[in-house]
């Protein structure tokens, strides 16, 4: 179980991580995937709105009786009911259970959705209309777009999963450059040519690590 960075990291990117880079074009992107978390009493960790799948993703797979409610963004045609915007299909869902999660999650864009466990050991808030894509450039970012409090017992999973260290206090942010757009070939239509166009290029971490900074790069294809 592995957040959409951590696939970069250990060369297994996928279409789950393809999925977070459709929205962008050629050239540099700053302040993306930010991700501050502090560890106190509970764990309470704030997101930009890259992060909303993994954010839903982790919580269905540590807690069983999680209960979802939201936004399903999804380009394939899903059991509920929604409507039609361009080739993204959006859904109004309530009380989706874990184990739904886990079966819809591959077909879906963004899960822009609130959960809640019966023993409130995990709350999450979430905003429920994605920022509109930004050109290359440093750009406003939304560091509170998603937003969990969790038990302490669940910081091993946490920590793992979002590819972190052992630590009260952290704040992370990624720069995107995208250096090449790699389009399908025998493809004529120009929203799924738009949509299976891959991005090549490099990734630029920076962690501040209860006061220790870092900085790490990571070439990839997604």
């Amino acid at each position: 179980m592995e957040c959409f960075i951590k696939k970069i990291w250990q060369d297994k990117a996928d279409e789950e991580v393809h999925k977070q880079f459709i929205r962008f074009g050629k050239g540099i992107f700053s302040g993306r995937a930010v991700l501050n978390l502090q560890k106190g009493e509970k764990i309470k960790i704030r997101g930009s709105f890259e992060w909303a799948n993994d954010f839903i993703k982790i919580i269905s797979e540590i807690n069983p009786d999680a209960i979802f409610s939201g936004i399903i963004l999804s380009k394939e045609e899903l059991s509920f009911s929604g409507k039609k915007k361009g080739v993204i299909f959006e859904y109004d869902v309530e009380n989706i259970e874990s184990k739904k999660i886990k079966e819809i999650k591959d077909k879906t864009y963004y899960m822009l959705l609130d959960a809640q466990t019966k023993d409130n050991s995990l709350i999450l808030k979430m905003k429920k209309k994605l920022p509109k894509p930004e050109k290359s450039g440093e750009a406003k970012i939304d560091d509170k777009f998603c937003q969990l409090e969790a038990d302490l017992k669940y910081w091993q999973a946490i920590k793992e999963f979002f590819m972190l260290p052992d630590c009260k206090k952290c704040k992370i942010s990624h720069t995107f450059i995208i250096e090449e757009i790699i389009l399908p070939k025998d493809e004529k239509n120009p929203e799924k040519i738009r949509l299976l166009a891959k991005r090549k290029g490099k990734i630029i971490r920076s962690s501040e690590i209860d006061k220790q900074e870092k900085k790490e790069e990571k070439e990839f294809v997604a």
